[in-house]
């Protein structure tokens, strides 16, 4: 499938350059009202409706009916199993990644301290790792195994002790490498759900699924307002998402090197938006390029062309 990236380019001398640029960067709050409340309503579905809203919401926005709220969890042999099947520069990418992961970790680890006044009053600090957290992990546009390492790793060098982590699987597809990464980082359970609803499921707990303490990880904007609506009931890491990058280039760059860091966040999602600002037109043209020659080639790497297609729909911007 041959794709072509959407892509603006815009002139700071262009008497319409402030209009045209504040029409790219803005982000309706129409659109934004409109989310909040869809959001707002799949919480309290599944707040009040347990296993039986993640059931429909599965089968409406995952094209996936599973049947029964049991057949959400993925068994923890097929974890192993997907470990397995990996080709071996797979596996030996996702152990070094894992390995890097887990020694800062274990620099970042905080501990308990504790001293004596001279009235005999006793002062410290106490650090006590979660007893569940939940870990988000995109699955559906786009899957990232890095993102189960990354989260996951971390919360079992601080002493966790449980960890679920719930990732969408569009038309019952599993991708392989995150059940791989999660085998490796040793996540306890994994569910079969994505979007607001898990992120509901995780704060509020279902007939299948128990509450956690702290929900993190990357997602959509609907992922996004979730966990900005469930922040009280449990933590959150942050509110991430849409994906920016703006790059500020002279010319002197690889031009190829500047397309694949606007990929990097392109491929997020539709809302994504990659800007680019030089002032050298002639690299700007040359960037332009480089996207257009590098999309047909990373689509003859993967198995799939979603992430093509999601480039091509994001908002680029040459400046």
């Amino acid at each position: 499938m041959t794709v072509t990236p959407q892509i603006k380019r815009l002139d700071s001398t262009d008497t319409e350059f402030s209009a045209q640029l504040k029409a790219l960067l803005a982000w309706g709050q129409t659109e934004d009202q409109s989310i909040h409340d869809k959001v707002l309503h799949i919480i309290s579905s599944v707040r009040d409706h347990g296993n039986s809203a993640l059931l429909d919401y599965t089968q409406q926005f995952d094209r996936h009916d599973v049947g029964h709220a049991d057949n959400l969890e993925i068994p923890r042999d097929a974890l192993k199993a997907a470990w397995d099947t990996l080709p071996t520069d797979c596996s030996e990418a996702l152990s070094v990644a894992a390995q890097r992961i887990r020694e800062y970790a274990e620099h970042q680890k905080l501990q308990s301290w504790q001293y004596q006044e001279t009235d005999g009053t006793l002062l410290g600090q106490q650090i006590t790792a979660l007893n569940r957290v939940g870990i988000y992990v995109p699955g559906g546009k786009a899957a990232y195994p890095s993102s189960v390492l990354m989260n996951a790793i971390p919360a079992k060098v601080a002493g966790v002790n449980e960890i679920l982590m719930v990732t969408p699987t569009p038309s019952g597809h599993r991708n392989t490498m995150v059940l791989a990464a999660a085998h490796l980082a040793g996540v306890d359970r994994i569910f079969t759900i994505g979007g607001a609803q898990a992120i509901a499921a995780l704060a509020y707990g279902t007939e299948t699924i128990p509450a956690v303490d702290k929900i993190v990880g990357p997602g959509n904007i609907y992922v996004a307002t979730a966990k900005k609506l469930v922040f009280g009931q449990v933590g959150i890491d942050m509110i991430a998402g849409p994906s920016e990058i703006l790059i500020i280039c002279d010319g002197q760059s690889d031009p190829d090197w500047i397309a694949m860091d606007l990929f990097s966040q392109a491929e997020h999602d539709e809302n994504a938006q990659a800007i680019l600002i030089s002032p050298d037109e002639n690299f700007l043209t040359q960037v332009n390029q480089s996207i257009k020659n590098l999309l047909p080639t990373l689509e003859e790497q993967l198995s799939s062309g979603n992430l093509l297609t999601r480039e091509a729909r994001s908002s680029m911007c040459l400046i």
